[in-house]
């Protein structure tokens, strides 16, 4: 049976929670303003607004992957990177990245399952076995994925991943599958759990905002592009290091966004929100994502 958006939601305040105007997940965050500038490189690949040089205006939100608003920063979690670009005609397209490197499911009902197994109850002893024996394809996901759970010692000191394909399609009538990744300016750093917690329940938020106030936070968006044969439709999908990579722009994060999320302003990423020039792919979690966040914004604006 196909799982619906309200199930999904339904796991997600299950495993932590409902809290009344916040996300289902990814609930504790940090708005950011900056730009987005391309390299020559990525106006080849693609005919994009944003791909052809010229600076765009972006909002960015960093934030921890729990669903509780309150969720303690040294916690392990996967950590967040979303990314709002707002184009010449008016219009705006998304990225959305995650610290976690791997993908380990290719359906929403697989998703669901895992959302259950991983939530924070004494049941994942069981439930997380379960679940890999249902779906031993995940178990090469794991070690990847379990490292970057290691609370980092900024938002801007670890690398960001999306995990679906998409087809850029350039000037000249050519195509080719890509996905994203950012990369920090600023190198990669980790805690140890006592470090971090001593840093407090808030210390990434607190960091990210004093580190954007001595200057600008930078990530480079590199371009992973596949090859023929390589899977484009399943986000489990691993293509091989040796694809072809294209460094397609910098992120510069310069400042705290303070005018947004608020008088009912409703802020959504939405890995779906492409423009002329890209193209989804038939991952059917990439197709999923957008019906899940229309039943959480129904749920997070309610009165």
């Amino acid at each position: 049976m196909a799982v619906t958006p309200q199930q999904a939601v339904d796991a997600a305040n299950d495993a932590y929670g409902r809290h009344p105007g916040y996300r289902a997940l990814h609930a504790k965050g940090t708005l950011l303003k900056g730009t987005f500038t391309a390299t020559q490189q990525a106006a080849v690949l693609s005919r994009a607004a944003h791909f052809q040089g010229d600076p765009v205006p972006v909002t960015v939100r960093v934030s921890n992957g729990s669903g509780h608003p309150r969720s303690p920063d040294y916690a392990p979690d996967v950590r967040g990177l979303a990314v709002k670009m707002y184009l010449p005609d008016g219009s705006r397209t998304d990225i959305v990245a995650q610290s976690a490197p791997r993908f380990p499911i290719r359906t929403p009902e697989a998703f669901l399952e895992m959302l259950r197994a991983t939530s924070p109850s004494p049941a994942a002893a069981w439930r997380m076995p379960l679940f890999l024996l249902r779906h031993p394809e995940a178990i090469p996901c794991l070690p990847a994925n379990l490292s970057a759970l290691a609370p980092p010692a900024s938002y801007a000191t670890i690398p960001y991943y999306a995990v679906h394909a998409y087809l850029f399609l350039d000037g000249q009538g050519g195509s080719r599958y890509v996905r994203y990744s950012l990369h920090p300016e600023a190198g990669q750093a980790r805690l140890g759990p006592r470090r971090a917690r001593r840093g407090g329940r808030d210390y990434l938020q607190e960091e990210i905002r004093e580190r954007v106030q001595r200057g600008p936070v930078r990530f480079m968006l590199e371009l992973q592009i596949a090859a023929p044969g390589d899977a484009v439709d399943d986000p489990r999908s691993h293509w091989p290091a040796s694809r072809e990579r294209v460094s397609a722009g910098t992120l510069e994060i310069t400042e705290l966004d303070t005018s947004r999320e608020r008088d009912g302003d409703v802020l959504v990423f939405d890995p779906t929100r492409v423009t002329d020039g890209i193209e989804l792919s038939d991952d059917p979690v990439l197709r999923f994502r957008p019906q899940a966040y229309s039943d959480s914004v129904a749920r997070r604006t309610a009165s």
